[in-house]
């Protein structure tokens, strides 16, 4: 990690749950690194769908075929964590206008606190440009598991399942 020429870059979010569009993320900004950390954070002032160490599992499994990436939760500032990871990158995923003001914002706010950490965003592919946690939450006691594989990885829905199961109507 010496090498100069070594490329680590963070990618940190809730993933609760993760979702096809944070998994298009992590591929794409797999392919820009040598190392990519996807950092789960947590927030202990909300109530999440799944444990961090849920979050690390779920999100191992999805990216277990990508030999760069590692997954650990973390939990305060994403910028100290980026640097605790020997990173300068913090990658962020963003969905067309959505996100786009609070996410610069943070960048805003995270150069203050450490002006060597770069924010470098990624557009969402189209397809999953409306997906969010937050969706998938809403439309999973609705939708069966052929609807939700369009939104999650298939590696999530049992975990998903367990959580929120479908209403038989």
């Amino acid at each position: 990690m010496n090498n100069p020429y070594f490329r680590v870059a963070v990618y940190t979010g809730s993933f609760d749950p993760p979702t096809l569009g944070h998994l298009n993320v992590i591929q794409r900004a797999s392919r820009l690194v040598d190392r990519l950390v996807v950092g789960v954070g947590i927030n202990p002032e909300k109530a999440p769908l799944f444990s961090p160490q849920e979050r690390v599992e779920l999100l191992q499994r999805i990216t277990a075929p990508l030999g760069n990436v590692q997954v650990e939760a973390f939990e305060g500032l994403a910028v100290a964590f980026v640097r605790r990871c020997g990173a300068r990158v913090m990658i962020r995923g963003v969905r067309p206008l959505t996100d786009i003001q609070a996410e610069i914002t943070m960048m805003q706010a995270n150069r203050q606190l450490d002006p060597d950490v770069e924010t470098v965003f990624l557009m969402a592919d189209a397809k999953y440009a409306h997906v969010s946690s937050s969706l998938i939450k809403q439309i999973a006691p609705l939708a069966d598991d052929q609807a939700l594989a369009r939104f999650v990885p298939r590696e999530v829905i049992p975990a998903l399942r367990q959580r929120i199961p479908l209403r038989q109507e």
